[in-house]
């Protein structure tokens, strides 16, 4: 796909090259937790097998944690948000990545997840600091090991708007390429780390909610 330009995609009707149908539906999905919803009647691309622009979930009806925060970064945008997203870094397990959007100062997220706990947020969050320690308790993995341990900076996708993010029919698999270069914060120190319970088992079962199979 080659660099990606810092110059937004222009757009006269700012549709963002979507049609006026699809823009509708992205711009009706408000407030946030409408996003939400939508993503979660979605199937779950538990594979990974794409890494679809929004144009190509809205069609294909499937996503993953990546299109999935595609999809909703396009619909913040779309309401008048900058399109950011942040990744969630993670040890003995998949990293996970959210949009994030802000209101009255305060941080939300919106993300799909195989994991019920690793969804929407509530724009409560002061910092992104906050927001991330929210996902802390509830990111796990079927070994019943916390494994958060990093979140990033926000990252914008309109660095991105030079290949179409919103429309191309091509998989972005550049896009989480590009997350792993972006500087991450740790949350926890070592010694914390080492003092790390197992989840407790309702907690476990409770995330599993919903859970696919691949």
């Amino acid at each position: 796909m080659g660099a990606f330009p810092e110059v937004p995609l222009a757009s006269r009707d700012g549709n963002f090259g979507l049609t006026p149908r699809e823009a509708a539906l992205l711009r009706g999905l408000t407030p946030a937790w409408r996003i939400q919803r939508f993503l979660d009647g979605l199937d779950y691309d538990v594979k990974g097998q794409g890494c679809r622009s929004p144009r190509r979930v809205l069609r294909e009806r499937t996503a993953q944690c990546m299109d999935g925060a595609l999809l909703a970064a396009a619909a913040l945008r779309l309401q008048g948000h900058p399109p950011l997203i942040m990744d969630l870094e993670a040890v003995f397990d998949d990293d996970h990545v959210l949009a994030i959007f802000r209101q009255d100062d305060c941080w939300g997220a919106i993300g799909r997840s195989n994991y019920s706990g690793l969804r929407y947020r509530e724009p409560l969050h002061r910092t992104l600091r906050e927001l991330a320690v929210s996902y802390f308790e509830s990111y796990f993995n079927l070994r019943r090991q916390k494994t958060l341990r990093s979140y990033s900076q926000a990252v914008s996708l309109s660095r991105f708007d030079g290949i179409n993010w919103m429309t191309t029919e091509e998989d972005l698999w550049d896009i989480p390429q590009y997350l792993l270069d972006v500087r991450h914060f740790r949350l926890i120190t070592p010694a914390q780390e080492r003092r790390l319970g197992s989840v407790d088992a309702r907690m476990f079962e409770a995330g599993k909610v919903g859970r696919v199979n691949g």
